[in-house]
């Protein structure tokens, strides 16, 4: 598969600014991958096609407040400091991206705060806009983390035109979100409201949780044609036992096990064994899924609609088919779905 196979025009008024109104009810796409067909519903709807005994998996991570904005020191120049993870937590190091880059060089320090409460020093180079800083605070770990995180704002990607609104700590997050450590929200997630947990309750539908802190570099342009030559960054995962117990008794069962996201549908996959059978695992990711790709863990999937060229759609490409779910792009685009993190729902079902 090529770079340019996944390109589409997408109109800007389709990349939803705002979330629906109420969680469940964002408009929902269904796919079946082995007809081709379309079905048009409501996101609240998707238990029309689980029964008693299904299975739902999702990802647990929860979004950090990520992006900062401090001051150069004598210069007082703004500097926009996005948190990507942390390296090392008794010295206080991470690795974050800086804008503007050109401005920020090793050994100077970053003020944060309207009393510069934090300062930051810089200490490494990573990439042409990633830094490595050490965080400056005379204080205990958690004390420095929360002081760190009442300064930071929810890391709204830059396709939301909008600034930050108060809101957006609660929307920007799925309701289940417990483990922190992702800079992205898992999209898919967030349709699902305690109403709909509820009714899954009611009806048998069984749900567990894998963690994917989900980082950048699922947004990282691809600078390739040739897919087989691009490397995905690496995210934090786990699976747990317990996953591994409840997809074994699943597929001896036949029953449905439907992964939420992408991001839940690679870990799944990072995890299989040579078996066939998927291991419990504690680490790190860098697995790239793209077309033609043989699924082994999950039957079913949701997904939002996703930006041209990016590495979300070509996992979606690959598990609804690459012809299908093109498609099924033109057709949502025709019927103004909302696309992004706060859009709208694609289910791919058998």
């Amino acid at each position: 598969m090529k770079l340019s196979q996944f390109k589409f025009k997408l109109p800007d008024e389709l990349i939803a600014q705002y979330p629906a109104y109420n969680r469940d009810e964002a408009r929902m796409l269904v796919l079946h991958r082995k007809t081709g067909e379309i079905e048009h519903r409501v996101f609240k709807e998707i238990l029309d096609y689980f029964d008693e005994k299904d299975i739902f998996l999702f990802n647990d991570t929860k979004v950090f407040p990520a992006r900062l904005y401090g001051n150069k020191e004598k210069t007082g120049a703004q500097i926009e400091v996005f948190l990507l993870r942390e390296l090392n937590r008794e010295m206080r190091y991470w690795d974050v991206l800086v804008e503007p880059a050109r401005k920020i060089r090793i050994g100077n320090k970053l003020y944060f705060g309207s009393d510069d409460s934090i300062v930051a020093e810089v200490i490494d180079n990573t990439t042409s806009r990633g830094r490595t800083l050490r965080f400056l605070f005379d204080s205990d770990y958690e004390s420095f983390r929360k002081s760190l995180f009442a300064l930071g704002e929810t890391p709204l990607p830059e396709t939301i035109k909008r600034p930050v609104e108060p809101d957006d700590a609660e929307r920007y997050q799925t309701i289940f979100a417990a483990k922190e450590g992702a800079v992205a929200v898992p999209a898919s997630g967030l349709h699902f409201s305690r109403e709909l947990f509820k009714r899954m309750e009611i009806k048998g539908v069984e749900w567990d949780f894998v963690t994917s802190h989900i980082s950048l570099g699922n947004f990282k342009m691809i600078d390739v044609e040739d897919l087989t030559k691009h490397k995905m960054d690496s995210e934090q995962m786990e699976v747990t036992q317990r996953i591994v117990d409840l997809v074994d008794m699943a597929h001896s069962e036949e029953r449905k096990i439907c992964a939420i996201g992408p991001d839940v549908m690679r870990a799944l996959e990072t995890v299989v064994g040579t078996d066939g059978h998927i291991k419990a695992y504690s680490g790190w990711t860098n697995k790239f899924i793209f077309p033609p790709y043989d699924f082994t863990v999950a039957n079913s999937m949701v997904a939002n609609f996703y930006m041209p060229y990016s590495t979300l759609l070509m996992l979606t490409a690959a598990f609804g088919g690459y012809e299908y779910v093109m498609n099924a792009y033109d057709v949502a685009i025709k019927e103004g779905y909302k696309f992004g993190d706060y859009g709208d729902a694609m289910l791919i079902v058998d």
